[in-house]
């Protein structure tokens, strides 16, 4: 049954008149959320008091709202679980799967990726010594790069700054063919676009929830294993709740069966409430379909922009194929642009050092808000309102 996209954005908490183009930083509440994080709180935490790890379920929920998180990525039932930061859910599986290729010492990664997987790859290569090192080409070169020296290829899908995307399927058959594993970071695919990790052989991947899957500020990451390798791969954050029997209190750590073993803290009760209402929202969806309508809404917002502020210079790839869920353009005074369009109630937002970044989720983005933008937009650069010195002045998140 298609997606009723108008029904979809009621779901959503937005405020009146703000056309909000920066979901794939963080997500809009949906409605439910409030209500079913303060029966956490009320019922769960306040009556329950500890027991609402055994009677409310809290113990189960970060596998349980892990298969929900699976079938939108394409993963096989019991393979993803939840569970603290995306950088730690990095540094778990790029870990594990060095370990698992002991013979080979570099990490192959890209330019474009997030600087922060960079940051634990570098940190987790120095830890590690000897002549384990992080190499990095430009994203275009990611593939050809691969050769017998590289133990793990890591790269996130969608380049956080220009959108541009890379071929899953493709790069991870070439990294197979040449002895090397690969771990995919989600943060711009999962709720964003269609991703088969089962289909294209995948070994790990990581990706947070609080951007497209709504799970609020500071939501928890997820981790996917492979079956073949969820019984082989060892944590090297080995955390009480990976272990095999967290309540026998070993003095020695065991890991547990399969994905269990890559949990590590308590899980965060609240937020995971907050996700579970969310998900309500994704069980009935189809990516394929969400997808083709954000690449519809994009192309709208390009032809639109291009045509109304041609000062403005795409950064994102044309092709649907090369494109993840949003549309960046590039202009040096891109920052003061962006502040400009906030005060004027489009959301956005700017990666430095020059990108205006806008994502398009069409299950609370439709083409009355894109013509808006667009027509907000041409408006700012026509009269420079955004050469202002409270545009300029930098704030602490950008």
């Amino acid at each position: 049954m298609p997606i009723d996209f108008a029904a979809k954005k009621a779901l959503f908490h937005l405020p009146e008149g703000l056309i909000y183009l920066d979901g794939n930083s963080l997500g809009p509440m949906v409605r439910t959320a409030p209500a079913r994080v303060d029966q956490a709180m009320q019922a769960e935490w306040g009556d329950l008091l500890i027991r609402g790890w055994n009677k409310a379920g809290w113990m189960a929920q970060p596998r349980a709202l892990g298969d929900r998180i699976a079938r939108l990525i394409g993963a096989e039932p019991g393979t993803v679980v939840l569970g603290d930061t995306l950088s730690i859910k990095v540094y778990q599986a790029l870990a594990s799967a060095l370990e698992m290729n002991p013979r080979r010492k570099v990490v192959l990664s890209d330019t474009g990726n997030f600087p922060s997987d960079l940051y634990m790859a570098e940190g987790l290569t120095r830890t590690l010594g000897g002549q384990y090192r992080l190499k990095t080409v430009a994203p275009e070169e990611a593939m050809s790069a691969i050769d017998e020296t590289v133990a793990v290829v890591m790269l996130t899908e969608v380049d956080y700054r220009t959108g541009r995307r890379h071929h899953m399927a493709d790069i991870t058959k070439c990294a197979h063919e040449m002895g090397a594993l690969v771990v995919w970071d989600l943060a711009h695919s999962a709720g964003a676009l269609p991703v088969d990790l089962a289909g294209v052989k995948a070994d790990f991947a990581v990706g947070c929830t609080y951007k497209y899957l709504n799970s609020g500020p500071g939501g928890p990451a997820f981790i996917y294993v492979a079956p073949r390798h969820a019984d082989v791969a060892r944590p090297a954050l080995s955390g009480w709740l990976g272990h095999a029997a967290p309540f026998a209190f070993d003095q020695s750590y065991r890991p547990g069966q399969g994905i269990e073993r890559m949990r590590v803290g308590t899980p965060p009760v609240l937020q995971l409430a907050a996700l579970d209402a969310a998900l309500d929202v994704w069980d009935d969806v189809d990516l394929r379909e969400v997808h083709a309508q954000s690449l519809r809404l994009q192309d709208q917002f390009i032809k639109g922009v291009e045509s109304r502020a041609p000062m403005l210079q795409l950064a994102t790839p044309r092709s649907h194929q090369m494109r993840g869920s949003q549309v960046s353009f590039r202009h040096p005074e891109g920052y003061a642009i962006m502040q400009a369009l906030i005060a004027e109630g489009v959301i956005g937002d700017f990666r430095a050092p020059d990108i205006l970044r806008f994502g398009f989720t069409p299950l609370f983005i439709d083409e009355d808000d894109v013509a808006r933008a667009i027509g907000i937009l041409a408006r700012i650069m026509d009269y420079g309102t955004w050469d202002k010195p409270e545009f300029k002045l930098r704030a602490a998140v950008t």
